[in-house]
């Protein structure tokens, strides 16, 4: 009996035993798989992030992408500031961003040693709302939309007279957002934006769809797929005569004057290492005014995709 449960003891510790010699030879995450996981991320693989505002095109590209060629880049939403912070880091091959690249964006990039090729996918028009439960507002100018968003204004009288005497409520995407940025240099003069700052958008939209007296801000895609419950408000910009309302027309031709362009910044290196990354860039140039008519943006004109593709190493 004794001699049996030796024996037994005895087997059992080798089989232990032979397991762990052979688990680091089979399990690719064991030992040195983090080091075998970082080379796979600089070869062949696609990594991208930032601005929510262009993530909804890049999604319809990469689906259609993944459809075509049978693999698909992993996109980030992390906002067009948090994106860029990612991008100068070298941890992604491109950056989706919903307003020009920064100065110190620009100098953090060249200290880092990472050059890149900066790629218009599309136009928005970056939308300010109301509920459709409001029914007072009806146009507002760069400096009516100061006072909101400076604080200035307490109620909705306070920045016109004939508005009601009405609390406001005011909403926008947090400081992570190009949209943000966007909406600070323009109607702001870079002073801070003070409301109640989101970083989801679509929270955004919830928030100001709910309260007949609040307003908020963000991208055109976000109104247009949301029409039910939200008023576009017509701006009038410092240069204009008139308030404009946010259309497909008025924003491809900067009539409007919160239109922007959306960009995607790609990585130098990753284009010409990264055949597969190359192979993407050039799909996404060549869909994505498609991908940005079936989101609610605007396109570009054909020939301005074309120029894009030739760029390309």
């Amino acid at each position: 009996m004794k001699k049996s449960m030796f024996l037994s003891a005895l087997l059992m510790g080798v089989m232990f035993i032979l397991a762990a010699c052979g688990g680091n030879a089979s399990d690719p995450t064991g030992g040195e798989g983090e080091s075998g996981e970082a080379s796979g991320a600089t070869d062949g693989s696609i990594i991208g992030d930032g601005s929510s505002t262009v993530f909804p095109i890049m999604e319809i590209i990469n689906e259609e992408f993944n459809a075509e060629h049978g693999m698909a880049a992993e996109i980030g939403v992390s906002g067009t500031g948090a994106g860029f912070e990612r991008f100068t880091a070298g941890e992604t091959d491109f950056q989706n961003a919903s307003r020009d690249i920064k100065e110190e964006e620009v100098s953090a990039l060249e200290e880092a040693g990472i050059e890149y090729t900066e790629f218009l996918v599309g136009t928005d028009g970056l939308t300010v709302a109301v509920s459709q439960e409001n029914d007072f507002v009806d146009s507002l100018t760069f400096d009516e939309l100061y006072t909101i968003y400076s604080g200035e204004a307490e109620s909705w009288s306070d920045v016109r007279e004939d508005f009601p005497d009405e609390p406001i409520t005011a909403y926008g995407p947090d400081q992570s957002h190009g949209t943000h940025d966007f909406f600070k240099e323009e109607v702001m003069n870079d002073e801070d934006v003070q409301a109640e700052l989101i970083q989801d958008t679509n929270q955004v939209v919830s928030s100001v769809s709910s309260d007949s007296n609040s307003i908020g801000f963000f991208g055109y895609s976000f109104y247009l797929n949301n029409q039910d419950t939200l008023k576009a408000v017509p701006v009038e910009g410092p240069d204009s005569q008139e308030a404009i309302e946010p259309t497909d027309e008025t924003v491809q031709s900067y009539e409007y004057p919160l239109s922007r362009p959306l960009y995607v910044y790609a990585k130098n290196e990753s284009l010409e290492n990264n055949e597969d990354f190359r192979t993407f860039m050039e799909f996404t140039l060549e869909n994505a005014a498609m991908a940005a008519q079936e989101t609610g943006y605007v396109a570009l004109p054909e020939e301005d995709y074309q120029e894009q593709i030739d760029q390309l190493p």
